[in-house]
């Protein structure tokens, strides 16, 4: 059955019109009428080496660069480290006349000093000197190297020289009263007035006793020493595995204004 001419036109309208909202008819758009619709933009391809759909990752930013110069170290004890010690041990005091500072351990591989952790340390009872002599409970300034090693218990691992002994041996008690049994478990000897390259407890004097000597880094007992560096015994064990001759190794100590002079 044909439908009338009118009702074909009705049924056309219902078929092309449609509210954007769905809520009902609107007005028919012819195609010659129609609004083209706009340009819809590619999406940024990803980068060659992303798969498609992964985020491209940022750029990693660049290492910080590693100070030239030891941090807090001043030219005068600069120009008395040797030449080749790619491995410094800096101990800085809390002021001239303190018994307490702090220890950090510097490397350097050509692209300037990379710090290890901060050790508390102690150090003589009277602080620090630049004249150290025998009996005077000041630590010396200055920079020594570290050769040797050893103490009461078996070697944790270093690879300096090392020598277990009895002989590594402490009794009584120090200024505050502690007791100063295990202080030398383990000890790198501060080559301060003595023949490196022997063991720690080789007594010889160089430059004579009145110097004094046996300068040496060792676990602490809980006080001020009479003229040596010491920390835990923790931190001593990670010293000990740490220090390497190769890159032949020095103590720079001091109270923090002696050190940058």
């Amino acid at each position: 059955m044909s439908l009338p001419r009118r009702a074909l036109v009705g049924l056309a309208l219902l078929l092309v019109g449609c509210a954007p909202d769905g809520s009902g008819p609107s007005a028919a758009v012819t195609p010659s009428a129609a609004t083209p619709s706009p340009a819809v933009s590619a999406p940024d391809a990803p980068a060659p080496d992303v798969p498609a759909g992964q985020p491209v990752a940022a750029a990693r930013p660049a290492p910080p660069e590693l100070p030239r110069q030891l941090p807090g170290v001043g030219a005068q004890l600069r120009s008395a480290i040797p030449a080749g010690s790619r491995q410094v041990l800096v101990v800085t005091g809390d002021g001239p006349d303190a018994s307490t500072g702090h220890a950090m351990l510097y490397r350097n591989d050509g692209d300037g000093w990379l710090a290890g952790p901060t050790w508390p340390t102690r150090n003589a009872r009277k602080g620090w000197t630049t004249d150290h002599r025998q009996g005077d409970l000041r630590s010396p300034v200055g920079v020594f190297t570290l050769t040797d090693a050893g103490g009461r218990l078996p070697d944790p691992g270093s690879r300096l020289p090392y020598e277990r002994s009895e002989d590594f041996v402490i009794s009584g008690t120090g200024f505050d009263g502690e007791p100063l049994a295990g202080a030398f478990d383990y000890v790198v000897a501060i080559d301060y007035n003595r023949v490196s390259g022997s063991t720690p407890l080789d007594r010889r004097r160089p430059r004579g006793s009145g110097y004094g000597g046996g300068i040496w880094l060792h676990v602490d007992h809980g006080g001020p020493t009479h003229g040596c560096v010491s920390m835990t015994a923790d931190r001593m064990r990670e010293l000990l595995t740490a220090l390497d001759p190769a890159l032949h190794p020095v103590v720079v100590m001091g109270d923090a204004a002696a050190l940058t002079r």
